[in-house]
């Protein structure tokens, strides 16, 4: 069995490549980052109070040691991630650094049942070899890594960061697998990117047929000749549309008590 300090070597090794070096993107609210350490968190690591009082030039000079040395101090013994299997110290250690530990490790007590506290403490382990023993370690990690990712599309950034935040989980559950001996018999369902597109259609489908109906009846204006719809004027047609928008607003309005 590696020991501790191996597996926060591999798992750090794997999480620097995600997150390359300095950054300061206008629309990460970490602000200016290196290694995936923001300046908030230097700051707070130095002790520099309040933290806008580092210059962001000691975050471009950051040197790895010191990266290291927050990463395993703040993420990976915070979320006791050398207590883990192998596999699921990894998927959770990389949640707490994009996310928090606050908020990785109560999205891991949340899949066991347990008191979500945000301490990874003896009654958080015995219940992850109660599961581990019961299901293998493989589907815990799927579960983490489906929930992460459901967190991430929730965020307002998403539109920006989403495709390289989706690259970076499935990179880290593939690396997961293969530390934890394979992925889980079972794999658990995870939503495809066209069923995400369609559950956001379902909610437009009463205004995409109306506009349909406009549009055929502006076809039938212009005298192209639709075989389906025979029988229907363009007038009608229209109108039709109009009274669908407008009774579904009516309703949605009703249920929603605006």
């Amino acid at each position: 069995m590696p020991e501790p300090t191996d597996r926060f070597s591999a798992c750090l090794k794997i999480v620097l490549a995600q997150e390359g070096g300095y950054a300061d993107h206008p629309a990460d609210p970490g602000g200016a980052t290196n290694m995936g350490i923001t300046r908030k968190t230097l700051a707070r690591w130095r002790s520099v109070s309040p933290w806008w009082d580092l210059p962001k030039s000691a975050v471009q000079q950051l040197k790895s040691e010191e990266a290291a040395s927050i990463y395993k101090a703040s993420y990976w013994e915070r979320s006791n991630a050398q207590s883990l299997p192998a596999g699921l110290d990894l998927a959770l250690f990389d949640y707490a650094v994009n996310s928090g530990p606050d908020r990785a490790i109560k999205s891991l007590q949340k899949l066991l049942g347990v008191v979500a506290d945000g301490q990874v403490g003896p009654l958080t382990l015995a219940a992850i070899r109660t599961r581990v023993a019961a299901a293998g370690v493989a589907g815990l990690i799927d579960a983490l890594c489906n929930q992460r990712l459901s967190f991430l599309t929730q965020l307002a950034t998403f539109a920006v960061f989403g495709r390289g935040w989706r690259r970076r989980v499935e990179d880290i559950r593939k690396a997961a697998f293969a530390d934890a001996g394979g992925p889980p018999r079972t794999p658990s369902t995870q939503p495809s990117i066209w069923s995400e597109v369609m559950n956001i259609l379902a909610g437009y489908k009463t205004y995409i047929v109306a506009a349909a109906m406009v549009i055929a009846g502006l076809a039938q204006v212009l005298g192209v000749e639709i075989p389906t719809l025979e029988g229907h004027s363009a007038g009608q047609l229209v109108l039709e549309a109009i009274a669908i928008i407008f009774l579904r607003k009516g309703i949605k309005n009703d249920v929603g008590g605006v």
